[in-house]
């Protein structure tokens, strides 16, 4: 039975959870200077055992971030990416203001489009600097 736990995934699952769904590495301690600082997280898990997350990243009012939305690939393709998404969605339409400005980093743009989300190009084009 799938349990849902709406806080941050702690250090050791998120830094799990990236690793084993193939999401960019990321360090111990920028986890755990990161995490404390999200607006929203949302968890999976079965048996006690976290086996999917997302957070919100923003300024909670003109900008958020959907990030490091991730299921262990074993229980991917059963819809809790789906169901991940819908609790990340409820937040924000919960917490954004009017024009507020919701963005992600698709690397499954067919989970993301479900949700309304469009790619912004020809209009602009996302850009990154990773450190």
């Amino acid at each position: 039975m799938i349990k849902i736990i709406e806080e941050v995934a702690s250090v050791d699952d998120f830094l799990y959870l990236r690793e084993i769904s193939g999401l960019t590495p990321r360090t111990q301690e920028a986890a755990i200077k990161g995490l404390p600082n999200s607006l929203y997280g949302v968890q999976l898990a079965i048996n006690n055992k976290t086996i999917g997350m997302a957070r919100v990243v923003g300024d909670g009012a003109l900008n958020f971030e959907i990030v490091d939305v991730a299921v262990e690939p074993r229980h991917q393709g059963k819809g809790y990416g789906s169901l991940l998404m819908q609790y990340v969605m409820k937040y924000i339409d919960e917490n954004a203001t009017k024009g507020a400005y919701i963005t992600l980093m698709a690397d499954v743009p067919a989970l993301y489009t479900k949700f309304g989300f469009k790619f912004t190009s020809p209009e602009c084009e996302g850009m990154f600097i990773q450190k």
